[in-house]
């Protein structure tokens, strides 16, 4: 909410609010603290190859155990109090003894050097009801990033036993936050999608907020304050070099990449206005796509880059309206009552997630044409949603109620089930999942 009172502050200094009727809300479908159906799956230690170092082939399975619990579809068994196993037996377990366990899956395996600094991940799946292998992989990666292997291998159980694509091989970019609840230090930060490999990008000498992946994951745009103006800015991520998006002293603001990864689309304040404006990374005049009576902001492209989904206080209030890309078309698409803020298409293109103030601030997804809204989460105040790139979770941050203004991430299933919380070492905000890392 802070984020977005500022932002309204802001754009309210350019317009009036203007007042429309609004047409009767649709039915609004909660669907918090609906259950998915969990399977046992069990992760024994994987047995090591010489010149592997000790302990590895444990640390891969808690980090798969980990990985496969935070979906909410599994209750993994391991790799403590489960017995060894062979490498051989990696591909041909005694399934009894599995059955015996509780398992009705198994993740199995073996760690392998290759090479001087290189290790191979064998990642065997087994149903273990009818005594079958289901499908086996292998990936190859530095010793440094067995937690890669790690992901991936629990991605591919994920995406075998579930039928969606992987979301675990991915990073997550934040605002970590630290300080009084009035006098917050913000940085970037950016770590794997469980926590692990956690560093700052920026240094906390100015405020930094809406941080979005590029298509591909190796640069960002995010807004700051130059000397009290917001600027967005584009960064490597490998690097840490950055540049502003839209030289001069115009204020920008709400970044994000279009899917292609050459434009970028925004917001920006000028004579008096404030609309979205699409602009080429590799730099050029901005092209203008909307202007309105009211503030347009918080763009977001449709996955096939052929539409805008965004927020307009055009007819008084906070609601959601899609466009073509080119600012043609534009129309509104939320009634269900309350005020809409920061929409994100999904990478499906199936649905769009927003969040909803009335009274709270809750996480809803809603059919780009407006249909079937559902609201996902029931706090004091859930905002800023962002997919995972397999489009069946949503991230996002809570804000605890109290004079601590304690801000965490967490995640949830569009198809119900309870928010988890993912770690940050700081309260975070903000947060943007990546693709999948290649």
């Amino acid at each position: 909410m802070r984020r977005r009172l500022r932002l309204l502050a802001m754009t309210a200094l350019f317009f009036p609010a203007v007042a429309i009727a609004q047409d009767a809300p649709p039915l609004e479908v909660n669907v918090v603290g609906g259950t998915n159906a969990v399977t046992a799956i069990a992760v024994p230690a994987m047995p090591t190859a010489p010149g592997v170092q000790p302990g590895l082939g444990r640390q891969i399975a808690e980090v798969i155990a980990s990985d496969l619990r935070s979906t909410g579809l599994f209750t993994p068994l391991g790799p403590d109090g489960l017995g060894s196993y062979s490498q051989d037996a990696a591909s041909a377990p005694a399934y009894a003894t599995w059955r015996s366990a509780g398992a009705a899956q198994l993740v199995a395996g073996y760690v392998e050097a290759n090479g001087a600094d290189r290790i191979t991940l064998a990642c065997y799946i087994h149903d273990v009801s009818a005594a079958r292998e289901l499908t086996h992989q292998g990936f190859v990666v530095a010793a440094s990033d067995w937690r890669r292997a790690a992901h991936k291998c629990a991605d591919t159980v994920y995406s075998r036993l579930s039928g969606e694509t992987g979301f675990l091989d991915t990073r997550i970019v934040y605002v970590a936050e630290t300080g009084p609840k009035n006098n917050r230090t913000k940085r970037l930060a950016i770590m794997d999608s469980d926590g692990s490999d956690h560093r700052y990008l920026t240094l906390g000498d100015s405020t930094v907020t809406t941080p979005r992946f590029s298509p591909t994951g190796d640069r960002l745009v995010y807004m700051t304050t130059m000397g009290r103006r917001p600027r967005v800015m584009l960064m490597d991520v490998a690097s840490g070099t950055k540049r502003s998006l839209v030289p001069g002293l115009v204020l920008t603001f709400a970044p994000r990449f279009s899917p292609d990864g050459r434009n970028v689309v925004f917001s920006m304040a000028k004579n008096g206005r404030t609309g979205i404006y699409v602009v080429p990374v590799a730099g050029g005049p901005p092209r203008r796509l909307t202007d309105s009576v009211g503030a347009d902001t918080s763009p977001s492209y449709s996955p096939d880059g052929s539409r805008i989904v965004f927020e307009s206080d055009r007819g008084g209030t906070q609601q959601l309206y899609v466009m073509n890309a080119d600012g043609t078309g534009q129309k509104r698409i939320s009634f269900g009552g309350g005020r809409y803020a920061s929409p994100v298409w999904s990478p499906r293109g199936d649905h769009i997630a927003f969040t909803k103030i009335a009274g709270n601030f809750r996480i809803g997804i809603t059919s780009p044409s407006g249909g079937g809204e559902k609201i996902l989460t029931e706090a004091w105040q859930d905002e800023e949603p962002s997919w995972a790139p397999n489009g069946r979770f949503v991230m996002f941050n809570r804000i605890r109620q109290g004079s601590s203004g304690q801000t965490n991430l967490y995640a949830v299933d569009i198809n119900g089930g309870d928010p988890r919380r993912l770690p940050t070492p700081q309260d975070g905000s903000d947060p943007s999942w990546s693709p999948l890392q290649r």
